[in-house]
């Protein structure tokens, strides 16, 4: 009897195994081109890359006065051009999918260095919680480890982070109105909802004493994307942290490009204390990664507020010069490891 569900065991796996086969090579590229896109750039990673710059929006974006509208990485191999040096790049991603796609490239036996962008918005609840997220997750199901056909019935059950728009809008106000501030001198707000509520309530007026919208409106939403506190129970400091294991694990140079914040529209459009936490966060992530050979490019005021293309809203999006400063200092800090290739520019 024994013998018997051994072998019904035996052809079920194999079955399973054939199966899960016969999907790798007929089905699997079709589904990973239609489910998840971004795919086609780690799936096809080529070969001689020896560096790759992982970023959001903040890479590619560009004004449309610019001469030059290369991006931030682009810019950056300009200064090694005796390295190969790629993007894997998107809107919206964050460091939970730099992950997943790591993953996929430890194969690529010629990757020397991994640049992760490291976005400080992207730490706070409304980026976290972000009715994006659901289409980012599904982009990642066919992409995590395990067998592609095993993958695939996660897909078609739909067993990934999936969540309506006001369930995630949900999540956000809680954050805002459970998480404590905390500042070095006495502060009358000590969460984000009451911060904005006062900001909303006429911050802002115009010659004839109306309320200047845009910029209440505005200052509003510097407050609700930077008035956080960034400590270890942060589900990015968590996946930063495991980037920086799995870099460890593979031998890979690892440098997280901390981005450029507008600190001064900050100070200006809310109070000096929204700049501070801006500053005290640069500061914890700084003393948490730059160090045991893992480095972190400080970009946080090195770029003016005439710099910053979207004016409306906060973002991590510059002009040619702001993108040119960036890949500056991104590219001294890789000289730490191509000092014989760097060329200065």
């Amino acid at each position: 009897m024994g013998r018997k569900i051994a072998i019904r065991i035996f052809v079920l796996l194999l079955f399973l195994a054939g199966f899960n086969y016969a999907y790798k090579w007929f089905l699997f590229d079709k589904d990973l081109k239609e489910y998840s896109p971004l795919s086609e750039n780690v799936i096809h990673f080529p070969d001689s890359c020896q560096l790759v710059y992982f970023g959001e929006s903040s890479n590619f974006t560009s004004s449309p006065t610019d001469k030059d509208k290369r991006s931030i990485s682009q810019l950056a191999s300009d200064f090694f051009p005796e390295k190969c040096f790629c993007a894997i790049q998107q809107g919206a991603l964050h460091a939970g999918q730099y992950l997943v796609l790591l993953r996929k490239l430890q194969e690529k036996s010629n990757l020397e260095t991994v640049v992760i962008t490291m976005n400080m918005r992207s730490f706070g609840a409304d980026w976290i919680h972000s009715e994006l997220e659901t289409a980012l997750q599904k982009q990642m199901v066919l992409l995590k480890p395990g067998p592609p056909i095993y993958n695939r019935l996660l897909l078609s059950l739909r067993a990934y982070d999936i969540k309506s728009k006001e369930d995630r809008h949900a999540d956000v106000i809680k954050e805002w109105s459970k998480n404590s501030l905390e500042f070095p001198n006495p502060f009358p707000y000590t969460n984000v909802t009451d911060w904005d509520k006062a900001r909303a309530n006429g911050s802002f007026l115009n010659e004839d004493g109306s309320w200047d919208m845009p910029r209440i409106e505005l200052s509003c939403h510097f407050v609700k994307n930077y008035a956080f506190m960034i400590d270890e129970n942060n589900p990015r400091i968590k996946d930063f942290d495991a980037i920086v294991k799995l870099a460890q694990k593979n031998n890979w140079n690892l440098v997280f490009n901390l981005l450029a914040e507008n600190t001064m529209r900050a100070e200006e459009l809310a109070e000096p204390e929204l700049a501070w936490l801006i500053r005290r966060n640069r500061d914890y992530l700084v003393e948490r990664y730059n160090r045991n050979g893992v480095f972190v490019v400080d970009n946080l005021e090195d770029v003016h507020d005439s710099l910053f293309i979207d004016r409306g809203w906060p973002t991590e999006h510059y002009a040619e010069t702001g993108r040119k400063i960036i890949a500056k200092n991104l590219a001294d800090t890789l000289s730490n490891f191509y000092a014989e290739t760097l060329r200065m520019r």
